[in-house]
């Protein structure tokens, strides 16, 4: 594992912020177990609380604790497209993560440095795009600087990047939302 990566989960694993590159955009991640960097994360980006966030993980088992029924799990795999699905939130999901509804938006990844962090830190990561609410997602580390200032707790370079955001569908009616 890289030194980036060993830095980056001692800093989730101390509730901090960090910026890292995922399977689709530069994002934003903090560890759920955090109520505070959440709401560090959602005060950053001037979004409101009612959009809700994504959990990501490397593996289905990151997300049981989520999701009123685990069995539906085995109907997300990694797919071509990144695809964020909704399910039930579990009654112990923060409404900070649902953002008030009654489901929580999973996404699971085959991202290298995603799935080292899961694993280090044994947990999902709270995650959202790197950007300010009504702009594009940060592609350089000066994007970050303009959006963040010096708010963020480490970043890990953003690599280039040709993706959009993933694609959302909710599981339990099938209707694509994204």
């Amino acid at each position: 594992m890289s030194f980036r990566s060993r830095l980056a989960t001692q800093y989730l694993e101390a509730g901090g912020v960090i910026s890292h590159p995922t399977d689709t955009i530069q994002g934003l991640a903090c560890l759920p177990r955090f109520e505070s960097s959440i709401e560090r994360i959602i005060q950053l980006k001037r979004r409101s609380t009612s959009k809700g966030l994504i959990l990501l993980a490397s593996d289905v088992r990151y997300f049981a604790d989520y999701v009123a029924d685990p069995s539906q799990l085995s109907q997300i795999a990694i797919d071509q497209v990144p695809t964020t699905y909704l399910l039930e939130a579990s009654q112990n999901t923060s409404q900070l993560l649902t953002g008030g509804f009654d489901t929580v938006a999973i996404r699971l990844t085959d991202n290298p440095l995603v799935s080292s962090l899961c694993q280090r830190t044994h947990s999902v990561l709270v995650s959202t795009s790197a950007n300010t609410a009504g702009k594009d997602a940060a592609t350089s580390v000066l994007d970050l600087v303009v959006f963040f200032k010096q708010e963020l707790d480490f970043i890990i370079s953003p690599r280039n990047y040709n993706s959009q955001p993933s694609r959302i569908i909710n599981l339990q009616t099938g209707e694509r939302l994204r």
